[in-house]
């Protein structure tokens, strides 16, 4: 486990050094550890080095992984596509969840959060490139939706996520992000108020950095080939 310890500290030193670049404080940059198909020791290497904040894309893998290193204290993110009959399972085990698109998942998982657990932290996903293939709510019907959710009594809306098409080269691939941070201001001048933006990943977390990511996904670049 010596190297995921490595790539933690480098991957650590690389969001800190856009951070830097961008102009903003490296502290406002959290690096979300997608342990999606990696087993619980790598986790736990991890933790041990300092990594708090791990995403799954899987509910009933993710479940297993959160038992397994409960004695941790680690905070869980689900990142993956949520169907309807698994957001109990989310609602009582997660910490976030990144992927919100319908009105009726979010009521779901608001109405399923036990009592004695702290409101659900929730992104909305954003399909930010309109892309027939991915999730995520629309860019128009983003407003209605963010307006809805914080009227739920047991899930907080901190912000947004997206997935943008693949681009190639900075300049390219800051513009998804872009949009995203524009839209989240929108939604703060209408009077929400919003402290996270989930994007970026391996490939593009510089220009996700750039362009006011909060929280940056990377998986392999960590944990190594998924098993």
């Amino acid at each position: 486990m010596i190297r995921v310890t490595k790539n933690l500290a480098l991957i650590s030193d690389l969001l800190a050094i856009a951070a830097r670049e961008a102009g903003r404080d490296p502290d406002t940059v959290k690096l979300l550890a997608v342990s999606k198909k990696q087993p619980a020791d790598k986790i736990l290497a991890a933790a041990a080095a300092g990594q708090r904040d791990f995403g799954e894309n899987f509910v009933h893998e993710g479940l297993d992984k959160i038992h397994a290193t409960a004695a941790e204290d680690l905070t869980w993110h689900f990142i993956g596509h949520l169907q309807s009959n698994k957001t109990r399972a989310v609602a009582e085990n997660f910490d976030w969840v990144h992927t919100i698109d319908k009105l009726k998942i979010a009521k779901r998982l608001s109405s399923q959060r036990p009592d004695d657990r702290p409101a659900l932290n929730v992104c909305l996903q954003v399909n930010v490139d309109a892309e027939e293939t991915k999730s995520g709510v629309s860019v128009d019907g983003l407003p209605e939706l963010a307006a809805a959710c914080t009227e739920l009594p047991n899930i907080r809306l901190r912000g947004l996520m997206c997935l943008p098409a693949i681009r190639q080269g900075f300049e390219a691939q800051r513009e998804p992000f872009a949009r995203l941070r524009e839209l989240a201001l929108q939604l703060e001048r209408s009077g929400l108020t919003l402290d996270t933006l989930s994007m970026g990943m391996s490939a593009d977390f510089r220009a996700a950095i750039f362009e006011g990511a909060t929280i940056v996904r990377i998986g392999t670049a960590l944990f190594g080939e998924r098993t």
